[in-house]
């Protein structure tokens, strides 16, 4: 468990902010793609929390609130320890993100007859290809989708072409959709579909030699999962890395789960969880117990859980990475000494 920062100061006093001011911390995590546990951790371990309230007492996050968490979220996406992160976003290195916050949130609306292909998305502090890809998204442009992600991954690899161009605009996309009823629901689906197209080309199948016997990576999404994005980029930077994998993608039956468990032999099984509803950490005990071999040089495989859905109280003897970079390296580790 991680210790508390004594180095980071107690929050002021709230502000009040009138009763439709602010996010809730589950609107929040939602738009995130966190848990709100994670979000109620990093609140009372380091002070990134919301810092208005409501006349009834009720606390919300504010447009600045919202962008310390988002550095937060990126920073421990990319492998930093959350005590690490929470220094960097409460320190200088977050100033300029909060005063860009703080001016767009003071800054008027757009005129209604502004082009919504041109801004319609609130991106926030991104690369500026994620303004490209939004852009193409919004237009349902498919040719540019394509060109400008498998360029994103050429020019700065899968992992951060993952956590810096395609996540953000992922996400950006998510939260104007749960923001505007069923509108741009279209545009996710399409920017979905090319993350996965161009995803999927980074791994080739063909180029894998490897044989069962040789053990290789399983990936899965717990039973019920239906977020394979997440485990098609894991899968892709694995490839890319030169590791095998498999890939058995969405809503994984445990019984089916099992069964390629003692026909692969894996190194190691990465389950996927993007809700706590469906997290299911008996599934990862049992993996994490089953072996196969001969007596005296039985084996089992590594189990790693990603996605925001299990609990800070994992299984034991089970992996935890914090980010795409760092389950890469956890893995071409227990790769390398298998």
């Amino acid at each position: 468990m991680t210790a508390v920062n004594s180095s980071v100061p107690p929050p002021a006093a709230a502000p009040a902010v009138p009763g439709d001011a602010g996010l809730t911390t589950g609107v929040l995590a939602r738009r995130l793609g966190v848990s709100p546990m994670t979000l109620r951790s990093w609140d009372r371990r380091y002070g990134i929390g919301p810092t208005a309230r409501t006349g009834g007492g009720h606390r919300r996050w504010t447009a600045a609130d919202v962008a310390t968490v988002e550095e937060m979220c990126r920073l421990t996406a990319t492998g930093v320890p959350p005590a690490d992160a929470a220094r960097t976003v409460l320190g200088t290195a977050a100033r300029p993100l909060l005063a860009a916050a703080d001016a767009a949130a003071r800054a008027p609306a757009p005129p209604t007859g502004r082009s919504r292909a041109a801004g319609a998305l609130p991106l926030g502090d991104v690369r500026q290809e994620c303004r490209g890809l939004a852009r193409a998204a919004v237009r349902l442009d498919a040719p540019a989708l394509e060109k400008q992600l498998t360029a994103a991954v050429e020019r700065h690899g899968v992992v951060a072409a993952w956590h810096e161009v395609m996540v953000p605009t992922l996400h950006a996309v998510g939260r104007r959709w749960a923001s505007s009823g069923d509108r741009y629901v279209e545009v996710e689906h399409l920017l979905s579909w090319h993350v996965s197209t161009v995803l999927r080309r980074c791994a080739p199948s063909a180029a894998d030699p490897v044989s069962p016997a040789t053990g290789c990576v399983l990936l899965a999404c717990v039973p019920g999962e239906q977020h394979t994005l997440p485990l098609e980029a894991l899968h892709a930077a694995l490839g890319r890395a030169g590791l095998p994998a498999r890939m058995l993608g969405a809503a994984v039956p445990a019984e089916a789960l099992d069964a390629a468990v003692r026909r692969l032999g894996p190194v190691a099984v990465v389950l996927w969880a993007q809700e706590s509803a469906r997290a299911a950490p008996a599934l990862a005990r049992d993996i994490a117990a089953t072996r196969w071999g001969m007596k005296g040089t039985r084996r089992g495989p590594a189990v790693l859980l990603g996605g925001p859905g299990w609990s800070p109280s994992q299984p034991a003897g089970v992996l935890r990475p914090a980010g795409l970079a760092q389950a890469v390296e956890a893995l071409r580790t227990l790769c390398t000494a298998g």
